[in-house]
């Protein structure tokens, strides 16, 4: 257990170390490559900001709008009919943010474990959704906004569908094991 503990606290220093003496050694201009690599990403940081602006404020309203609760509330009779666990309408806020925003994802999360515990029903679901979902829409925003991809229809479709097998595989990973 030690030995692990020791690789993980010295493994990012020494790849830090290791790469530039291995570019140096095969003749690279390391400092001219790192300006140049640093330069890239300071004009893809500026070409995304403007979506990124966008993507966080459409987040804000949607949350601060009360329109995420009215979501949540509207979609608890069909979580109901599908026989699940009645607690189980505290994840809708969970998996409506999920595939917004990963910080305020991880708020909501926190939030529900420290309302149900880690331990509970509740607290588990909400660990494996954060853990097997991705944010969608950051992903189509940054990702796709940083290389000026501007139809990304399927994507959005395949990444919500995605996001909701990520739902339903959770919920059903947790009932089988812990439940």
């Amino acid at each position: 257990m030690n030995i692990i503990a020791e690789v993980s606290r010295w493994a990012i220093p020494l790849l830090l170390l290791l790469i530039p003496v291995l570019a140096y050694l095969r003749k690279v201009p390391v400092y001219e490559s790192f300006v140049a690599g640093a330069e890239d990403g300071f004009k893809t940081g500026v070409r995304i900001l403007p979506f990124l602006i966008g993507m966080l404020v459409s987040i804000r309203v949607f949350v601060d709008s009360g329109v995420l609760s009215l979501v949540s509330h509207w979609l608890q009779p069909l979580f109901a009919i599908l026989g699940l666990d009645p607690n189980f309408t505290a994840i809708i806020p969970l998996a409506i943010m999920r595939p917004l925003s990963g910080s305020g994802a991880l708020g909501v999360a926190t939030q529900l474990i420290n309302q149900y515990g880690p331990d509970s029903y509740i607290g588990r679901l909400a660990s494996t959704l954060q853990g097997s979902t991705d944010t969608t829409f950051f992903v189509l925003t940054v990702y796709f906004g940083s290389v000026g991809i501007k139809k990304y229809r399927y994507a959005l479709k395949l990444g919500l569908l995605a996001d909701l097998v990520g739902l339903i595989v959770s919920v059903w990973i947790v009932t089988k094991t812990f439940h």
